[in-house]
């Protein structure tokens, strides 16, 4: 804690939960052009599971944080509470709040716990052990957080992502092997090992009977779980690793696919209307990104540190506009692997999914809404065949993961300009061509992925059972998985 000028060390306050994060104390770097050393730490937890903040000590005297945010990282630093900060608890995930003369979205409202402490603080520690956190961002990549304990002033940090590569860090932990043995159990619903390897995982797929195990309350008989039906392996094979740049003028690099997802768009009465893939990719000092399948295509994402500004139907993030494409809700139908946050079943997700031309194809923007959390991701399309050439497919595998996907408009019609109403007897004319030509009711999903695939062998089974087919819409093109609030 601060003593005058200086830093006392103040022990462990309770047993640090052992994630496997690649920082540690001692570990130094330089940040804007300042050295730094991580000299304590702070551990917090929610129902989703834990987080860390880092205590930097900087050469100039300075003190700031460096926290785990969705599979990232933000440097923060303290500053006195603006006049109008609101009580965090009074916010709510997804809307806007004015703070120090400045727009905010929320981002996540949560109700968390201080499991530990160790090193060297600034402050001693909250003596109240429930702390109501907001996470706040804006169109400037920045992350604010609200913090309050008790009666007390919330406390006010504000900081921007970085990359660990960024940050020069020497001290760091050896690469593990990421077997985490000391989490090692059984599942609780066939007895199997339960094999644990990414770092601060939430969720993990048992791999004999493909039940989701809930880990965010810690190892014990009693672990939540639930069991899925229809178990399949997915194209791109849990483990393997691709050399890909997940950011447009970014570095290539091994990104290993540790998690696998199929979501489901629902329309308002709950029936099935399209389904699609996201592999959850891992870096050590990168973090997450997604690599989406769908209809239109395969994407590559990752998770908003600032949250973009919307205008009506528009969003403008970087100093590019979006058009708002489709608005729709989701759920999880089946996983495997392990992720960063809890995966829930039955949890309906709100989308909203965002376009724009972009430099060698789409460039996607993506808000998903729980009740506990609103999180942007952006990024852009990526033909098939790079995707195939990352993770080295054999030829028959690089053919069935190819998305053709809907061509638009200008190409179907040679770039020629048609009256409104020509183009909507057009349409028409096509849709009713279309519905009777076609003789198989799964036809959508035969096209976009493949007479292989599980989408179109379930959509077969529903038809010969009654309960109809799913009805391909070419809209979602997925992205982040929100499962929690806060730095995590």
């Amino acid at each position: 804690m601060q003593d005058g000028d200086a830093l006392r060390r103040i022990g462990r306050s309770a047993e640090i939960f052992d994630d496997f994060t690649p920082l540690r104390i001692g570990a130094d770097g330089r940040f804007a052009g300042v050295g730094f050393a991580l000299v304590g730490r702070l551990q917090f937890g929610t129902d989703d599971g834990p987080w860390n903040e880092w205590h930097a000590a900087f050469d100039d005297g300075r003190s700031g944080w460096l926290s785990e945010d969705n599979g990232r990282y933000v440097f923060a630093f303290d500053a006195a509470p603006p006049a109008d900060a609101p009580r965090p608890e009074t916010l709510r995930a997804g809307t806007q709040a004015r703070v120090a003369g400045r727009v905010w979205s929320v981002g996540s409202v949560v109700r968390a716990t201080l499991l530990a402490a160790e090193g060297e603080l600034p402050l001693p520690p909250p003596s109240d052990r429930a702390i109501a956190i907001a996470d706040l961002r804006n169109a400037d990549d920045e992350v604010a957080t609200l913090e309050a304990s008790g009666p007390a002033a919330p406390r006010w940090s504000v900081g921007r992502p970085v990359a660990l590569a960024d940050l020069k860090l020497s001290g760091l932990r050896e690469a593990a092997d990421k077997t985490l043995e000391a989490r090692a159990a059984p599942c609780p619903n066939c007895g199997a090992a339960l094999d644990i390897r990414l770092d601060t995982t939430q969720s993990v797929v048992c791999g004999a009977c493909k039940s989701v195990v809930d880990l965010s309350g810690g190892i014990g008989p009693d672990m939540a779980h639930f069991a899925q039906d229809n178990p399949h392996e997915p194209a791109l094979p849990l483990g393997a690793t691709g050399q890909l740049a997940v950011a447009v003028g970014g570095a290539t690099l091994p990104w290993q696919i540790v998690g696998y997802m199929e979501r489901i768009e629902l329309t308002g009465t709950g029936d099935v209307r399209e389904a699609w893939r996201e592999y959850l990719l891992h870096h050590r000092m990168e973090g997450f990104a997604f690599l989406v399948d769908a209809n239109a295509g395969w994407s590559v994402v990752r998770t908003l540190a600032g949250a973009p500004q919307e205008r009506g139907g528009q969003a403008v993030w970087a100093g590019t506009t979006y058009r708002r494409r489709w608005t729709y809700a989701s759920t999880v139908t089946y996983a495997l692997g392990e992720f960063y946050w809890r995966v829930e079943k039955g949890q309906r997700t709100e989308h909203q999914d965002y376009e724009a031309a972009g430099r060698g194809g789409r460039a996607l923007l993506n808000l998903e809404r729980t009740p506990r959390e609103a999180t942007w991701s952006a990024g852009g399309s990526i033909p098939a065949a790079a995707v195939a050439a990352a993770f080295g497919l054999p030829g028959p595998v690089a053919a069935r993961i190819e998305r053709a996907g809907p061509p638009p408009l200008p190409a179907v019609l040679g770039g020629f300009r048609l009256p409104w109403l020509t183009l909507l007897l057009l349409l028409i004319a096509v849709v009713a061509l279309l519905a009777m030509c076609s003789r198989d009711a799964c036809g959508d999903e035969r096209r976009a992925f493949g007479s292989g695939s599980a989408e179109y062998r379930q959509c077969r089974a529903r038809s010969s059972a009654g309960t109809g087919p799913y009805v391909g819409t070419g809209g979602a093109w997925g992205g982040y998985s929100s499962g929690g609030g806060g730095h995590k």
